[in-house]
Formats: structure tokens, sequence, C-alpha cells
């Protein structure tokens, strides 16, 4: 018994086809209006407060304390809560919901030090950065960066 291979016709390769090129964004600026500080206003000092109040927090019962629930349940759940809460905030701020972003900035800032706890961080270490940032423009700092910090393994998106 003779098998014969079935003849197929080949069909040429056509070439890939190259996309169109894309068209330079041009940007128009919008202004940006902040209002003048108030001057009898909560300031800064209150985040040292959450400070306290977080970290205190860290070894209370979790059937007592949210922070000290969210932190029992490890590393993973805070940064997920920190990331949910984030993308909160960038949704009302794309959606121009001034009232709703104040509290979603709140979240953040909340979840942002229950973050910091549970890594270990003290907000002072933060701040140093910060100083050591101030000053420098975002192009030049961000240039100035372009391998990890030490000890921070991390891929960034450019």
């Amino acid at each position: 018994m003779r098998i014969m291979a079935k003849k197929t016709a080949k069909t040429p390769i056509a070439a890939p086809k190259k996309k169109p090129a894309a068209k330079k964004a041009t940007t128009t600026r919008r202004t940006i209006s902040v209002p003048p500080p108030v001057h009898e206003a909560p300031d800064a000092r209150v985040l040292d407060r959450l400070w306290g109040t977080v970290l205190s927090r860290a070894s209370a019962n979790p059937n007592e304390s949210h922070s000290a629930r969210l932190l029992s349940r490890g590393t993973e759940k805070v940064a997920q809560k920190f990331g949910e809460e984030s993308v909160e905030c960038v949704i009302e701020a794309v959606a121009r919901n001034k009232t709703a972003l104040i509290g979603e900035s709140a979240d953040v800032l909340y979840h942002l030090m229950v973050l910091w706890v549970d890594a270990g961080l003290r907000p002072e270490e933060v701040w140093t950065e910060l100083t050591r940032r101030e000053g420098m423009s975002g192009i030049a700092e961000k240039a100035s960066r372009k391998q990890a910090l030490p000890g921070f393994p991390t891929k960034k998106i450019p």
C-alpha cells in the first residue's frame, strides 16, 4: 500500500505590513488654579498623628482595629488594598470629582502609612528622600535613578 502525500499549494508569504507612523501628539496646556492656603486650616502635622495611630494599632487586636486587621492579613493584602485605593483616587481625579478625590486621597495616605508599617519603614526615610530630590528638576531626578534604588530591585516602566 502506497501512501501519497497531498500536494498543497504554497502560498507566498506576504511581507509584514508596516504600521503607519504614529502622529505626534499635540499637547494643549490647561490652566491649573490652586486656591491659596487657608491660614487656620489643618496642616501636614495630621500625617504625623496618623502615623502614630497606625503604628500604635499594629499590635492591636485585629477584631478591634482596621489597621491591625489589615496588617494581620500580610504584605500582599496590604499592598493590594493600597493599590485599590490608589486606583480609586485616579478615577476621581480623571472624573474631576474634587470632593471624592479629597476622600480617596485621604484613603491613599492612610493605606500608604499602613504599607510603610508593614514594610518597616518610617516616614522620616521618605522625607529624607524627598529632601534629597528638592530643588532638582523631575527630569534630571528621573535620569539620575536609571538603576533601581539599592535594596529595591524593581522593574519600572520607563
